[in-house]
């Protein structure tokens, strides 16, 4: 397939089939995942593997909107050294939509649940609720956690409408690109 229509046609997926992915197919994520670049080839990342079940039952509570996990049979942690790297945002997030994209590829959904700056509940973050229960080192940020399975939902691909020439400026803010 084409990058282009992969970009086009990969779409996040929040329910699955009940059908375990492959170990290979998971290596084939973390293939695609250390293949991403990363700010002066630091590569902070560390990446954490959840198939069993009751872990991704108790994921899909770390914050509103991340209940697809709880139905996901597979997610991928991602994480990072924060003193390794100033710009672990950036290089994690890179590795996050490799694996996504990868995914797809390998005829899977994913998505997407920000971890990073977001809130369990009124006490305690998100990110603090995930490191606790994966015993994450504290020099170690969670970014965000991608679920992964066979889709039990189909969506349309993007259109065109997705292009919003408005939002282009060429040589200096504000000034059309065409």
């Amino acid at each position: 397939m084409e990058f282009f229509e992969v970009l086009r046609k990969r779409r996040s997926v929040r329910r699955f089939q009940d059908k375990p992915v492959p170990r290979e197919l998971v290596e084939r994520l973390l293939e695609a995942a250390f293949l991403s670049p990363s700010s002066f080839n630091k590569r902070p990342w560390h990446f954490i593997v959840i198939d069993d079940r009751e872990k991704l039952k108790a994921l899909s509570k770390a914050k509103l909107g991340a209940a697809g996990l709880a139905t996901a049979p597979l997610a991928i942690v991602v994480t990072a050294d924060e003193s390794r790297s100033d710009v672990w945002v950036e290089d994690a997030s890179i590795a996050a939509e490799h694996i996504q994209l990868a995914a797809f590829d390998l005829g899977l959904g994913s998505f997407w649940v920000q971890i990073r700056n977001r809130m369990h509940d009124e006490g305690k973050t998100a990110e603090d609720y995930v490191r606790e229960l994966l015993d994450i080192p504290p020099n170690y940020r969670v970014l965000c956690i991608v679920g992964i399975g066979y889709p039990a939902e189909k969506k349309p691909p993007h259109g065109d409408e997705v292009f919003e020439p408005e939002k282009v400026s060429r040589n200096s803010f504000g000034k059309p690109w065409k």
